[in-house]
């Protein structure tokens, strides 16, 4: 994927949003997603099975394309000045 300008205060907000999932022992979180999240990531066919030692998860072709499709939408800047399509 080519490298997009990307509005990065309102990534940073949704990526906080996620870690917040995992809130525990006051204000802690895990590095991770939610193990509902990949979950249901797998369930889709997003992702290959989350469950083994890997630290790291493999996005299937739909996934990937989905990825992409989300992060242009939500994330990049056009180059009108306006944002992704999401207020």
């Amino acid at each position: 994927m080519a490298e997009l300008d990307l509005n990065t205060e309102k990534l940073d907000d949704v990526a906080l949003a996620i870690l917040s999932l995992s809130l525990h022992d006051g204000n802690r979180v895990w590095k991770g997603l939610d193990w509902a999240i990949t979950d249901r990531f797998h369930a889709k066919g997003l992702i290959a099975d989350p469950v083994g030692k890997a630290k790291s998860l493999m996005l299937t072709e739909d996934g990937l394309a989905r990825a992409e499709a989300a992060l242009l939408a939500k994330f990049a800047k056009r180059h009108d000045g306006a944002q992704g399509t999401d207020p």
